[in-house]
């Protein structure tokens, strides 16, 4: 059929089919892990286990079902594996709840929570028992199976209700935290800057030098390197590389689906449960009913219709005859399929395109001569460390297998000489890398550069990092020196006069002592951070009490701001209106599924967890952890 599988109800079991993998659980970590053994449970939760052979199923199941997202090399790069595992454990630790509490749940409502999944529903739109058997039995059910897991399902979802339902923040909480957040402060400050202090004498040369030295990172000599090298370059090798026909040929045969693309149709369909009542309905729209209005009729939304884009190859003979020989925008007569009969809308054509072998050639060309670059490239890579585990010597191999060879006495990190200007070296950052990398005196492996050539790199010598005289960094020495004693005098003078403050009961002979002029704040909040207001003043101003002084750094720049907190203002709440309301009802729900996910971990918790890391690795492939 065209028409494609719905969502399912929102639980689990519909998840595993899905693809829709809920990963709440993972952060509740694992217990022990078994070393080996015979059992073929691949976890225990509470004596309870997780056999193999499910875990493989569902494990199966969540592969294919993302296939479209993600390859399963990607998930399991992405650790899925264990979180699916992490949420089976959770599963069973409230079914292992649920069961010491006698919970169940009877067949009535396990059969109408079935009942209502859309995926097992039949052309009629109602429940289709053998749809129902052929959709589990291809993830690896068993009627019964499936009935039990949804069962299961349900008394989990009831416990869980129970242990967060009925819960209701108090309101005297809302009105704390809502007075919180929207409190506004007002302040009184003055900047302390660097006109606040007396000029700073420069140090004796025996202080400056234990700067420098307390400060080697900035004031020595980088490490330079003495290095051998040897190169190529995919253009070096790409000289002596041709292209056949042939070759061009076979690639163009090989990637047929990506040069003749065929026609695809976005259809849009409505199902009958007989040809009659599908062939009456073809009759309204051929008197002018809309297709979306009979759809309407039938109880369908525009969500319902949609089936895809497709190929005449993707459609059953007697589908593609109907659909391709229709305009866009046109309407099929009844069309028969494997659960009833259709009317199908052609909604969009996308035209098929044939790019000939003479239009593609020179593409193809150019990746095919890519290619056979970088073959030879690896092939070089291999041919020089035949050649040095023979006994060559880096420039020998390099010479017998054409790379080019080169040495840079001194070099930095950066590719620099000395004299700062750029050393006769590659510019290339991994190859800069690699030089810094390798040990003195020993030949390296070939390894990729950024564009992509091929290098080889041997350390003769290292020269490392030496501090320099004191008069060649004074001058540098002496700014950094003296912005970091003026740095430690602003904030001790910051500190002294928030005291004074603190002690007088204003900030006026704080401002008096520094020559500053007392200004006003604009209304500060939680968030408010500019040039003024750092965050870190702010934070301290929120933590005091109304009239006391504070003192932080500056939002930009050098300098500190003494500051008085002179208002507090907390907003009344607006407990009638539909916004208060609405988020009380949120905070309440947060709050609630706080309790529940502490209850869940609790009861994991006190189960115990033990996980086959083998046999969950034989599942999942990787390390399993």
């Amino acid at each position: 059929m065209l028409q494609n599988m719905r969502k399912f109800a929102k639980s689990w079991v519909a998840n595993i089919f899905l693809g829709a993998l809920t990963l709440s659980f993972v952060s509740w970590g694992v217990g022990d892990v078994l070393k080996g053994g015979t059992s073929t449970a691949v976890a225990t939760v509470g004596g309870t286990s997780i056999e193999q052979t499910e875990f493989q199923r569902d494990y199966s199941n969540f592969v294919r079902n993302q296939s479209k997202e993600m390859t399963p090399e990607q998930i399991r790069r992405a650790n899925m594996g264990n979180a699916l595992l992490q949420q089976d454990i959770q599963q069973v630790a409230m079914d292992n709840v649920a069961r010491k509490l006698d919970m169940t749940v009877g067949d009535d409502t396990v059969a109408e929570q079935i009942h209502a999944i859309p995926a097992f529903a039949g052309v009629s739109g109602s429940f289709d028992h053998a749809a129902f058997q052929e959709l589990i039995s291809r993830n690896g059910y068993s009627e019964q199976g499936f009935i039990e897991l949804m069962r299961h399902d349900l008394v989990r979802e009831q416990l869980l209700h129970a242990a967060g339902s009925g819960f209701e923040l108090p309101a005297g909480y809302a009105r704390a935290l809502f007075a919180y957040y929207t409190e506004v402060r007002a302040a009184e400050y003055v900047t302390v800057d660097a006109k606040a202090l007396p000029p700073i004498a420069p140090p004796a040369d025996a202080v400056l030098a234990a700067y420098v030295k307390a400060h080697t990172d900035r004031f020595s000599t980088p490490e330079y390197r003495d290095v051998t090298y040897a190169e190529i370059s995919p253009e070096d090798v790409a000289k002596g590389l041709t292209v056949t026909d042939a070759q061009i040929q076979n690639m163009y045969d090989a990637n047929k689906d990506k040069y003749d693309i065929p026609e695809k149709r976005t259809l849009e369909q409505i199902t009958f449960p007989s040809q009659a009542e599908a062939q009456a309905a073809r009759a309204k729209i051929a008197a002018g009913t809309s297709f979306a209005n009979v759809a309407a009729a039938r109880g369908l939304k525009p969500s319902d219709l949609d089936v895809g884009e497709h190929t005449a190859a993707e459609l059953d003979p007697a589908e593609a005859k109907a659909v391709f020989a229709l305009p866009e925008g046109g309407v099929s007569d009844a069309v028969k399929l494997t659960f009833g009969w259709a009317l199908i809308r052609v909604a969009k054509i996308a035209p098929g395109r044939l790019t000939t072998l003479d239009q593609a050639r020179d593409d193809i060309k150019k990746t095919v001569l890519q290619q056979l670059t970088d073959a030879k490239m690896g092939d070089i890579a291999n041919a020089y460390m035949d050649a040095t585990s023979g006994g060559a010597t880096l420039t020998e191999a390099a010479k017998k297998i054409g790379m080019q060879t080169g040495r840079v006495a001194a070099m930095d990190a950066n590719g620099l000489a000395p004299d700062g200007s750029k050393a006769a070296a590659p510019d290339d950052p991994k190859f800069r890398e690699q030089a810094f990398k390798a040990e003195a005196g020993e030949d390296g492996d070939p390894f990729a550069g950024k564009a992509g050539q091929e290098f080889v790199v041997s350390v003769n010598a290292v020269v490392p990092p030496k501090l320099k005289p004191l008069d060649s960094v004074r001058a540098q020495a002496l700014a950094d020196w003296t912005a970091q004693q003026r740095a430690i005098l602003l904030q001790k003078k910051a500190a002294e006069l928030a005291a004074q403050a603190n002690r007088e009961h204003s900030i006026d002979g704080a401002a008096r002592a520094t020559g500053a002029t007392v200004q006003a704040s604009p209304a500060l909040t939680h968030s408010t951070s500019d040039a003024t207001f750092s965050g870190q003043l702010v934070s301290a101003l929120y933590a005091a009490a109304p009239g006391a002084t504070v003192y932080g750094p500056l939002g930009k720049g050098e300098g500190y701001v003494v500051a008085r907190v002179t208002g507090v203002v907390h907003p009344l709440p607006p407990t009638d209106s539909a916004e208060f309301a609405r988020g009380l009802r949120a905070i309440t729900q947060n709050v609630a599924t706080d309790l529940v996910s502490s209850f869940a971990g609790a009861a994991r918790d006190r189960q115990g967890v033990k996980i086959n890391n083998k046999l969950l690795n034989s599942v999942i492939g990787g390390e399993g952890s």
